[in-house]
């Protein structure tokens, strides 16, 4: 495992404020999960780095037992730092894993059109997008006839609502040391590496115990005040941070490791997101060479910092890096102190007999523009809006919509990759971030809602008073009830994104939403107006 200064600025700060850590004796105390690190408020917040060799058997059980009895379609309902965990492993050995880390009836209906009989779902955490799978999914098996303690495994902390409920139930339980029995709550912090990411990542045939031998070679570095790459990575970071440079550019296009920068914005954003200060991540951009930029590239050298290694290694790296830079900031990385908000308005919202949406102030063709403007139309909003970033501040872009709904367009009889590849980039929500972000020298970041709440969504609400946010809703017109609950998906879907939009608003952090009232033509309606900009 490498980490390359490759920028002389990076490497004076990075140097200075490791040897500052070094003198102080963090490496080692940080290494060993020390919460004092963050104050004697933290005793349960201790941030710990070690290898879950003892799951493997479990795993492997565990796995065989799906092999035999044909389950082979794996479905896994999480959120956060364990399901993105588990979208990399998995992408990245090309075995399939469907995540529901959603709210989308669209997206949601998708996975279950998939066939019932060979599918496995997977629990892990207690937010309500999980909830309210388990409940479909559970449904489901007892409509089918299938026996729900042979296709649910739960992984939770016994204790916790989570695991007592998969106790009554039957169903296979994990124990998911990670939580300390407080469940996902504040103070808890959720490696890659830990049960939750790997239970599925087994069943759907990922190597498990390579990531784990590639994360238990570099484990002994990291209590080490020289040769320590996590020291090294996070001392660049923290250290870029507090000389300006608070904007972290993650580029990964010459890896061979699928999509790990997601990963890493969950990551960093939550790590030191959270009283008025942090570094925002930024994935998918082409760098400005602005002042307050710091490139970090996974194996390729067009950055500030290189880091190299397998991606075992890569998380538990990237882990004690943001836990280096959390405390250089002054921040608690377990700490979500800005996360229940959004989560409570949501439950208020829920609470009332219509959700407030509003009457829109602009109407541009399918598309509903809710929020202060004086746009006549989508073009002025859009100029509003990059007008409105601060110089040292960025445009958020976030889409409660169906994430895969793009691979649904049309494409042209005879069509090459290249011309599916484009098809599906403009009816892809998340072209908007690269469209936008080619008329303003600021970072524009994208996030998949409510995705994104349980990541950059802490950044969003405790980080710097900076930002600039375009948030898109969708109509919906086939729902998805939840057993057990009042309320659809849908319902669910758009209450978490006013609630997300309250939050922002008691923050003073300027917001505009935009509603489809018809999904696929809206979006192409966006796309053709921000390239009119």
């Amino acid at each position: 495992m490498d980490v390359l200064y490759r920028d002389g600025g990076v490497a004076s700060a990075a140097a200075s404020v490791a040897g500052r850590l070094s003198a102080d004796g963090v490496p080692a105390r940080l290494a060993a999960g020390d919460p004092t690190l963050w104050g004697e408020d933290a005793e349960t917040r201790a941030v710990p780095f070690r290898v879950s060799r003892e799951l493997l058997p479990e795993l492997g059980e565990l796995a065989a037992r799906a092999g035999a009895a044909g389950l082979t379609n794996v479905v896994l309902a999480a959120t956060g730092g364990p399901a993105l965990a588990a979208e990399v492993i998995c992408d990245t050995a090309d075995v399939p894993l469907t995540v529901l880390d959603t709210t989308d009836p669209g997206q949601v209906r998708r996975a279950l059109a998939e066939p019932l009989e060979p599918t496995v779902l997977v629990v892990a955490g207690q937010a309500v997008e999980t909830d309210c799978v388990l409940r479909i999914y559970e449904e489901l098996f007892a409509q089918a006839g299938l026996a729900s303690a042979d296709r649910i495994v739960v992984v939770a902390d016994p204790g916790s609502p989570l695991g007592r409920r998969a106790a009554e139930r039957g169903h296979h339980l994990v124990p998911d040391t990670t939580t300390g029995g407080q469940g996902p709550a504040d103070g808890v912090w959720r490696p890659a590496l830990s049960a939750a990411a790997l239970v599925p990542s087994a069943l759907a045939g990922a190597d498990v115990e390579r990531l784990l031998d590639e994360a238990g070679e570099v484990l002994p570095l990291l209590s080490l005040d020289e040769g320590n790459p996590g020291l090294a990575l996070g001392a660049a970071l923290g250290g870029a941070a507090l000389a300006g440079r608070d904007k972290l550019l993650l580029e990964d296009q010459l890896s061979a490791i699928a999509g790990l920068p997601g990963w890493i914005e969950q990551l960093i954003a939550e790590a030191t997101g959270k009283q008025g200060r942090g570094i925002l991540p930024v994935v998918g951009a082409d760098p400005n060479r602005a002042a307050d930029e710091l490139v970090v590239a996974i194996e390729s050298d067009v950055g500030d910092v290189r880091v190299d290694g397998p991606l075992g290694a890569q998380f538990l790296v990237w882990e004690y890096a943001a836990a280096v830079a959390a405390l250089l900031l002054e921040t608690d990385p377990a700490a979500r102190p800005d996360l229940a908000e959004s989560e409570d308005n949501t439950s208020a919202l829920l609470a009332l007999p219509d959700l407030p949406t509003g009457a829109p102030s602009l109407v541009d063709g399918p598309v509903e523009v809710y929020g202060p403007t004086g746009a006549k139309d989508l073009q002025g909003v859009f100029a509003d809006l990059l007008h409105a970033i601060p110089a040292d501040g960025y445009l958020s872009v976030t889409a409660y919509l169906d994430r895969l709904a793009a691979f649904d367009a049309p494409v042209p009889d005879g069509a090459d990759f290249e011309q599916m590849t484009d098809a599906w980039m403009m009816a892809d929500p998340a072209t908007l971030r690269a469209l936008l972000a080619l008329r303003t020298d600021r970072p524009v970041t994208f996030g998949w809602g409510p995705r994104f709440l349980h990541s950059t969504g802490q950044y969003h609400k405790g980080g710097p008073q900076n930002g600039v946010f375009l948030q898109i809703t969708g109509v919906v017109t086939e729902d998805v009830a939840v057993p057990g609950l009042p309320h659809t998906l849908g319902r669910l879907q758009l209450a978490q994104a006013l609630g997300d939009l309250e939050a922002l608003a008691t923050r003073g952090r300027p917001a505009v939403r935009l509603h489809l009232t018809d999904r696929a033509a809206g979006v192409a309606h966006l796309l053709a107006a921000a390239q009119e900009v």
